[in-house]
């Protein structure tokens, strides 16, 4: 595979051209899988921001938390080695069963599902949710969609730590995965949610790439 994430592009283009807006993600994890081709956002390593994050807290968070577009699994095994309860979803069944072979004795529960129709009993469940690059995928409607669901997993009293890319209104869109706007990241802020956190960085690189790392909390 010469350019994955070009090919990532394409099978997404044409997946939202059927009018499926996630059909591509189990496409693309089958073809790696058998095809042996690395795919862009996966790095075998804890998010970096998740990291962070977790270093600056008083005390290491308690609870229920739960990973949205969990990839191959190394944020979950990040918290439930902190002992948390740690429920991690993807849409691709491709994916979930490579987290189950990578960590044959954890504690994570490792489930497919859709973070556009989740299970009702994930509502108000978890005091941690993380998500990292989920919403910025999705085209159109689907994004706020997106965004309004992972926020209703969080309990009350409990955290979302949300990052992706980002931009300024006045900026082109660009390809897939098109970064947020300021605008977009408060799709979030569902009834009962407060932005308690707001970090805009600008990571080195040619070009530089600007992000939010934006922590939100329900009363």
């Amino acid at each position: 595979m010469s350019d994955p994430r070009a090919h990532a592009r394409e099978l997404a283009r044409q997946s939202v051209a059927r009018g499926d807006v996630t059909g591509w993600f189990e496409q693309l994890y089958l073809e790696s899988e058998r095809d042996g081709f690395a795919i862009s956002w996966v790095d075998f390593a804890p998010n970096p921001y998740l990291v962070e994050w977790l270093q600056g807290q008083a005390a290491p968070p308690r609870g229920r938390a739960i990973v949205v577009g969990c990839g191959y699994g190394d944020d979950a095994e990040l918290l439930a080695g902190l002992g948390l309860d740690v429920v991690a979803f993807e849409i691709s069944p491709t994916a979930v069963a490579r987290c189950r072979r990578r960590f044959p004795e954890s504690a994570v529960e490792y489930v497919v599902a859709d973070v556009l129709a989740p299970p009702v009993a994930w509502s108000g469940a978890f005091d941690l949710a993380f998500e990292a690059y989920t919403v910025q995928v999705l085209p159109g409607d689907a994004r706020a969609a997106c965004a309004r669901s992972i926020a209703a997993f969080v309990a009350p009293a409990g955290t979302l730590l949300a990052v992706a890319r980002s931009r300024r209104p006045e900026d082109p869109e660009g390809l897939m995965p098109w970064p947020l706007t300021r605008d977009e990241l408060d799709c979030f802020l569902a009834p009962g949610m407060r932005l308690a956190n707001l970090r805009e960085i600008i990571e080195p690189g040619d070009p530089p790439v600007p992000r939010f790392v934006a922590e939100f909390r329900r009363s």
